[in-house]
């Protein structure tokens, strides 16, 4: 930040303290707007109830078009009836000379116009107190199921579907090349994006690049991996240096950030070939973007889901080798399940954040979106861990092995989930699952139920966040220019959300987090329906890895899932007990048809 903009910051002047025609002492505030008269309860008990905005209406009674506004006792006093407070004559008072001392301190932290890449200087830590986190066990290397790929023939757009287990066998064993592949998937791109609208920029220069590089160093025998030479595709809120970064909105859509996000210079790193910006709902909310909606390959009439509706949708109509999302509250494991691909969702600060868009400090996560649990892992081990540059990320060593046996984990399932009394469309494929777990597998299982904790109640955490993050935004007006999108509302009204109740509010999260903490002591993983007994919400607030894989498809034909919830920095053992799974099951080895779905009427193309 310049020196410049920091020196520019003006303070509110204030007038002297006079009295009215009743004596009543009243404050003239100069150069003071609603908006800033409202920020001053921003940070108050009072900020969540009707008395600011009425205060200050009641200050500009009667005065027409007056430029300043005044307040007196006796308006605090009314405004009180209708906000059903009841204040002393010296906590009006009081009150009335806190209008004076914050506002200008208020309006001096906005004239900062802080970056949404800063973070807060309060960080959020998952584990508990008593939950130990090995930091020092050996990570060993990691081991890929060398699977006999399927013969390479004229037509590579059989390939299209492979998952990438199979995908680097063919790549590092020469058998197709990477150039080859990367043209493949870019065609197919371009093929399906109008009619499913999952990328906003295909970054082919870039990709030839990377691709022919790829190929080069595997013909001297300089492997980096089982990434080297996948094409993939990147959720557009990651930065990347050479093309846009639009973040889904449309005041953003020709934003450049000259950078590149972690996890894009780590699978750049690992050999990866980016193909594509893909799609995510207006700041990650939702499937709707400035370019339209993304589309449900399984099905036109839907939409992907979302935020990270484009890696859902790109990945399941086979137009990427794997891609990368990002999850605040169902990012990841709603469009994973929507589309009908595994989807994995890490603990809370494996993967840094820095180079993404931020909407929430203490819950937005990084993860892979593939075609198998394997798939995941393999992207998984190539991205986590901490970078010196998001202070949340942290380096838990990650080991991944296909053929561990899972029969060593301790597993529990969510019991209410599975109750038929709750009663919902896929529940008897979900119990054939847990047959599966038990008689194919030898699981051992044990129920286990979450705590009895208002979690919907804490969803306000990150509206309060996301109105922090994009405060400038909402600020400057440039929010009109997002008309399909709910987002300029709810930051509009994250202003008025109390200080003390967001405080309050983490405080019961710390609460959950114990108990949730309880529940997974004795167990490695649990076993639930995706969408059934608020999971994906609860362990987004307490930072556990979930797992989602197809499991089934409703009459209409389109997917369902069932996920996999590991303790913290258990990812490893989420992921294998959903490989497992996959090994006996084959949901996720079917694809749409998507020549066979009509283009969608509403909405055109970008």
């Amino acid at each position: 930040m310049s020196e410049s903009k920091i020196n520019n910051i003006q303070t509110v002047p204030f007038t002297d303290t006079t009295t009215t025609e009743d004596d009543e002492p009243i404050v003239a505030i100069e150069g003071l707007d609603r908006r800033s008269f409202m920020g001053f309860f921003a940070g108050t008990s009072l900020a969540g109830t009707l008395f600011p905005g009425v205060l200050w209406a009641q200050s500009r009674g009667g005065q027409g078009q007056a430029s300043e506004p005044t307040i007196t006792a006796a308006m605090i006093a009314e405004a009180e009836k209708i906000a059903g407070l009841e204040l002393t004559d010296e906590e009006r008072e009081a009150m009335r000379q806190g209008l004076d001392r914050n506002a200008a301190s208020y309006q001096q932290i906005r004239d900062l116009k802080i970056p949404n890449e800063v973070p807060p200087s309060l960080l959020f830590e998952p584990a508990m107190p008593g939950v130990e986190v090995d930091l020092d066990r050996d990570e060993i290397p990691i081991r890929v199921s060398r699977q006999s790929p399927q013969a390479v023939g004229d037509d590579l757009e059989e390939l299209a579907f492979l998952p990438l287990t199979q995908l680097s066998e063919l790549v590092r064993t020469r058998q197709v090349s990477s150039e080859q592949l990367t043209l493949m998937y870019l065609d197919r791109l371009e093929r399906y994006n109008p009619k499913l609208l999952f990328a906003v920029n295909l970054t082919h220069d870039l990709a030839m690049k990377q691709a022919r590089r790829a190929d080069q160093e595997i013909a001297l025998g300089n492997y980096r991996g089982p990434l080297h030479g996948i094409p993939w595709g990147a959720k557009d809120l990651l930065a990347t240096r050479d093309y846009p970064t639009s973040w889904g909105a449309e005041p953003y859509k020709d934003q450049i950030i000259p950078t590149d996000a972690t996890v894009v210079r780590r699978l750049d790193e690992a050999g990866a070939v980016l193909v594509a910006k893909l799609t995510l709902g207006a700041l990650a909310q939702g499937d709707r973007w400035f370019g339209g909606r993304t589309r449900n390959p399984w099905d036109t009439t839907q939409g992907s889901s979302g935020s990270s509706a484009g890696p859902g949708s790109a990945t399941a109509a086979g137009c990427v080798g794997f891609s990368i999302g990002t999850e605040t509250r169902g990012s990841i494991t709603s469009p994973s399940t929507r589309n009908g691909i595994t989807g994995h969702r890490p603990t809370f600060g494996r993967v840094s954040r820095a180079g993404a868009m931020a909407l929430s400090w203490s819950m937005d996560k990084i993860g892979p979106m593939c075609r198998s649990a394997e798939d995941c892992a393999l992207v998984f081990a190539a991205i986590h861990g901490s970078d010196g540059l998001d202070p949340t990320a942290r380096t838990v060593p990650f080991s991944w092995d296909p053929y561990r046996d899972p029969r060593a984990l301790r597993v529990g399932y969510l019991a209410n989930a599975f109750d038929q009394a709750s009663g919902y469309d896929n529940r008897e494929l979900d119990l054939a699952t847990l047959r599966a777990l038990r008689e194919e597998i030898g699981i051992e299982m044990v129920p286990v139920e979450l705590p009895d904790f208002p979690v919907g109640a804490m969803n306000f955490i990150l509206t309060a966040e996301a109105g922090a993050a994009f405060e400038e935004l909402t600020l400057s007006g440039r929010d009109d220019l997002m008309e399909n999108s709910s987002w300029p509302n709810t930051f509009r009204t994250s202003r008025l959300i109390p200080a003390v109740d967001y405080i309050n509010a983490n405080r019961a999260r710390t609460i959950y987090m114990q108990h949730f903490s309880e529940v997974m002591r004795d167990i490695d993983v649990f076993v639930t329906p995706t969408r059934r007994g608020g999971v994906v919400g609860a362990t987004n607030l307490t930072g556990h890895p979930q797992v989602a894989v197809p499991n089934g498809f409703s009459e209409q034909g389109t997917p369902y899932s069932i996920s996999f919830v590991g303790g913290l920095y258990k990812d490893a053992e989420a992921l294998l007990l959903a490989h497992a799974y996959q090994q006996v099951s084959d949901f996720h080895l079917r694809h749409p048809d998507i020549d066979a779905q009509p283009m969608p009427q509403e909405e055109g193309s970008q």
